[in-house]
């Protein structure tokens, strides 16, 4: 049970950030433009190499404790910077699903990440 508990889940969890990762190089221009802020290719660069080096971390089990840190950090700019604009502007209801979905759904992921890091803080070499 530990092994599914924490190998599986620890892949599992990396999976994701290494394919969005992906994405963010083989669709850049689609993926810059919901980018916020200036300039946008450089963040969607930035953002995809920090999801692939996270998801390797994560892995390898070397300095993942670093990144789920840094992947919490990131998620949270997501939701303050992106996210939370979008529900706070939203002229509707309905205008307001999308922002919230994606409010919600980066802070469970960040609460994943910092629950990954605190695991890392006594397994990692």
């Amino acid at each position: 049970m530990k092994t599914l508990t924490t190998t599986v889940a620890r892949i599992v969890f990396a999976i994701p950030f290494l394919i969005f990762g992906i994405f963010h190089f083989l669709n850049a221009e689609q993926m810059a433009s919901m980018v916020p802020f200036p300039p946008e290719m450089f963040w969607n660069y930035l953002v995809g190499a920090g999801m692939i080096a996270a998801a390797i971390a994560f892995i390898i089990k070397k300095y993942a404790k670093l990144a789920g840190l840094l992947l919490a950090l990131m998620l949270l700019i997501f939701i303050l910077g992106i996210h939370l604009p979008g529900i706070i502007g939203a002229d509707s209801q309905e205008a307001m699903m999308q922002p919230m979905q994606g409010f919600l759904k980066d802070m469970v992921i960040m609460g994943g990440a910092l629950g990954f890091a605190g695991m890392f803080d006594r397994d990692e070499a």
